[in-house]
């Protein structure tokens, strides 16, 4: 038998990738693997689980038992959009040790919910999960997206995440990301400022932990970078001077970009 092993977020994507490994695939085991941060929206739980139900597949949680703002104090680093240090230790090496602890490369084959936006993501993830096959379903003739999910969702009577609803770009962490740039960030203030708000505190709290001017965001005006809280952020968005970087949304990519080989290396405890 072969195991089919879906890389499981809580996005609609990864939902779509696992009905179409199911219809490929309907007589072997397919798991659905995810991998919590403890930092993700409440409706997450719901989606995840409703979705894993109406396929009739097992749903697998892991955890490294940190939120992403303890992992930032634990390794005195705040995590931005050139080291992603949440999604490595949360997602990808808590991942990693599960699959290789229960799955035998020999007849194991790993699926990621990348769809045609993201097809150059291909080339690197398959090396980093070497010895394990890797494949992207969403990729397969015909090529499939979330378009194409919003239907399969709607058949199988699966209310979608309400971050979407809202205008989110993804599900995970809660609506926010270290990799996201100023328009998610402002999308975001205008609707979770709830997430925001506590965002901007952990941000903070992190900052005096430090005794460092280091934040998520940066400001680039006048030919110069910098670090940017959110709080100043905030007060940009809400006052008058609002020069910000409005085409900038960024990137979720807690399971397609990788700074090492995660089948090889130590996790972080």
């Amino acid at each position: 038998m072969t195991f089919h092993v879906v890389m499981y977020s809580g996005g609609k994507a990864s939902w779509l990738a696992a009905l179409l490994v199911q219809q490929r695939y309907p007589d072997d085991q397919i798991d659905l693997l995810f991998a919590d941060t403890k930092t993700e929206d409440e409706d997450l739980y719901r989606f995840l689980r409703e979705g894993a139900d109406a396929l009739g597949l097992d749903l697998i949680e892991v955890a490294n038992s940190r939120n992403i703002w303890e992992v930032f104090k634990d390794e005195r680093f705040l995590g931005n959009n050139r080291v992603p240090i949440c999604s490595r230790i949360l997602k990808q090496e808590t991942s990693a040790k599960y699959v290789r602890e229960n799955y035998d490369p020999e007849d194991t084959i790993l699926y990621f919910g990348i769809d045609w936006t993201e097809a150059h993501r291909t080339e690197r993830i398959p090396k980093h999960w070497e010895p394990y096959d890797v494949d992207f379903p969403l990729l397969w003739e015909p090529v499939a997206d979330k378009t194409d999910a919003d239907l399969y969702l709607a058949r199988y009577g699966v209310k979608q995440p309400r971050l979407y609803d809202l205008g989110a770009p993804h599900n995970n962490c809660g609506g926010l990301c270290v990799r996201a740039g100023h328009a998610h960030f402002k999308w975001a203030l205008e609707n979770i400022p709830e997430t925001y708000r506590v965002w901007e505190l952990e941000e903070q709290k992190l900052r005096d932990y430090l005794e460092a001017d280091v934040a998520i965001l940066r400001d680039r005006r006048g030919g110069t970078t910098r670090p940017m809280t959110m709080a100043e952020f905030r007060v940009r968005v809400q006052g008058e001077d609002q020069q910000l970087d409005l085409l900038d949304w960024g990137g979720c990519g807690c399971m397609v970009e990788y700074d090492e080989d995660l089948t090889t290396s130590e996790p972080h405890n």
